[in-house]
């Protein structure tokens, strides 16, 4: 594959935005499979981009508040990058609790600050993206204030654990950005870097465990595999994304070394979602899907993505007549049902045992 074609479908990772108004949508306990003993979490922090964001990015600059987003869970959009639950959801209910508020609506749910906050937002990264939203480190930086301003207490926050999440934004903003294919890997490095370094703040703040998701297979995602008609992952681009998680497998590694602990670890979405992906395992009431590459909700035409409408309000968009048969909702992030059948792998089931060992 040529350094331009790699370059543009990279650069299709990238998010476009429209505007409507918010509406808060708290979060709903799901069941959940932990074990009755070891440690139990009472406070759960969700830092990083759209798998985790429950609600947190404006909708001036995002199109997850808008219709068909939400259709599923809660029945309107509620500023996730779904049909209805994510990766936040999911993991709050395998701890036992609700899921954490986003962080804008800290003031007008007060007494939900108690069981954590949701710092993610959509688009963003560990450096700055096209996305004008709070990057990770400012994320942190919110967690930090409230500390000083005594909502939280580091003997409180002992009983919090953290989930991270990193989907690829930094990357697709090194791309746009003329960052050039041969430096790539070195890229992934400081990316990788900041990331360790933000991982440390987070427990050096107080929290008790941090885990943090790998990379899916980015080049199988619909953005880049529209181009041969949802049939083909780009491997360039997997090949890219396995330098990554091996690098945070360092990472990780290197910072229990040097708290001496297994404080940090790393969930293991990519073989889940490679099991998914391929079909490798069933489970029980685990969903058949039809082809995996092809998205329910997408663009009429390049240019246009789910929810998109054109200056008339008419639909530029196609939309599946049942998100539940499809692993991807639109170009670049699961279902509900996707993020349903990840969860309940093996892969990603066992990695989750660590917030409460």
């Amino acid at each position: 594959m040529d350094t331009q074609s790699f370059l543009f479908s990279v650069f299709c990772f990238l998010f476009y935005f429209l505007s409507g108004e918010p509406q808060v949508v708290e979060g709903t306990r799901l069941s959940w499979t932990s074990s009755p003993f070891g440690f139990k979490p009472k406070m759960l922090f969700a830092f990083g981009d759209s798998y985790a964001d429950t609600g947190n990015t404006k909708i001036a600059v995002t199109r997850s508040w808008h219709f068909p987003y939400g259709i599923t869970f809660p029945g309107k959009p509620s500023g996730r990058f779904s049909d209805g639950f994510v990766s936040t959801d999911f993991v709050a209910g395998y701890l036992g609790m609700k899921t954490p508020i986003p962080y804008r609506w800290r003031k007008e749910l007060s007494g939900r600050v108690k069981y954590g906050l949701n710092f993610a937002y959509g688009g963003t990264g560990v450096f700055d993206t096209l996305v004008a939203e709070p990057n990770m480190t400012t994320q942190i930086d919110f967690l930090q204030q409230l500390i000083n301003d005594s909502v939280y207490t580091k003997r409180v926050l002992r009983t919090s654990v953290a989930l991270v999440s990193l989907a690829g934004n930094d990357y697709s903003y090194y791309l746009e950005t003329n960052g050039s294919a041969t430096a790539f890997p070195g890229f992934i490095q400081s990316v990788v870097n900041q990331l360790m370094v933000n991982m440390k703040r987070i427990h050096d703040l107080g929290v008790r465990k941090i885990g943090v998701m790998s990379l899916i297979s980015l080049g199988c995602t619909p953005q880049n595999t529209a181009g041969s008609s949802f049939q083909r992952c780009n491997e360039t681009e997997n090949d890219l994304v396995m330098l990554h998680n091996n690098l945070l497998l360092q990472a990780v590694n290197t910072l229990n070394q040097q708290t001496n602990s297994t404080l940090f670890f790393i969930i293991d979405l990519h073989n889940a979602f490679s099991t998914v992906f391929n079909g490798t395992e069933t489970h029980q009431g685990s969903p058949t899907f039809e082809n995996p590459f092809e998205p329910c909700c997408f663009g009429v035409t390049e240019g246009f993505f789910c929810g998109s409408v054109d200056q008339n309000g008419g639909k530029k968009y196609t939309l599946c007549s049942n998100p539940k048969t499809k692993l991807f909702w639109d170009g670049n992030h699961p279902t509900s049902e996707g993020w349903r059948a990840i969860y309940s792998t093996p892969a990603f089931q066992n990695t989750l045992k660590q917030f409460i060992d």
